[in-house]
């Protein structure tokens, strides 16, 4: 529906990501917690994608497994509060090829007039790592999640 907006501001070590969605908050959050929907949008589309586990509740564990010709690249994480529609979804994500490296992301659903606004804000330890981030292919990666996440979404009902 829109585009993917990406503001990361001189010196502070936070990306925020903004994209407006043709669908309602529940369709949203339902791509964001259900495992096989998830690995149909998370990453760009060159990746295989599968959700080793996913636990949603306050301190659950998640892992994701990206998967090329060259090898896996996993991701994990830790669940802050319980997720919910309203109350959106805190976690933290670090990369296991750069273990410590560690920042909390924020995911809101907001109700529009024709839809979602989906705001995801990242907080890193440090404006380096937060351009570490960006450095590894994090903007390119965003935009064409956000992308498939837009088409998979046209497919959905609410739950």
């Amino acid at each position: 529906m829109g585009e993917t907006q990406l503001i990361a501001e001189p010196g502070i070590p936070q990306v925020l990501m903004i994209r407006e969605f043709d669908a309602p908050p529940e369709v949203l959050f339902r791509a964001f917690t259900e495992p096989e929907l998830l690995a149909r949008w998370l990453g760009p589309r060159r990746l295989k994608m599968s959700v080793d586990r996913l636990d949603l509740r306050h301190g659950g564990e998640w892992r994701y497994i990206h998967s090329d010709e060259d090898g896996d690249y996993g991701f994990r994480g830790v669940f802050h509060g319980t997720p919910s529609v309203d109350a959106g979804i805190v976690q933290t994500w670090e990369f296991e090829g750069a273990p410590g490296h560690v920042h909390l992301e924020v995911a809101t659903f907001e109700p529009t007039e024709g839809g979602t606004r989906l705001t995801l804000n990242a907080t890193y330890p440090s404006v380096e790592s937060r351009d570490a981030a960006f450095e590894s292919g994090m903007e390119s990666g965003a935009r064409e999640s956000y992308e498939r996440l837009d088409e998979l979404v046209g497919t959905l009902q609410p739950a």
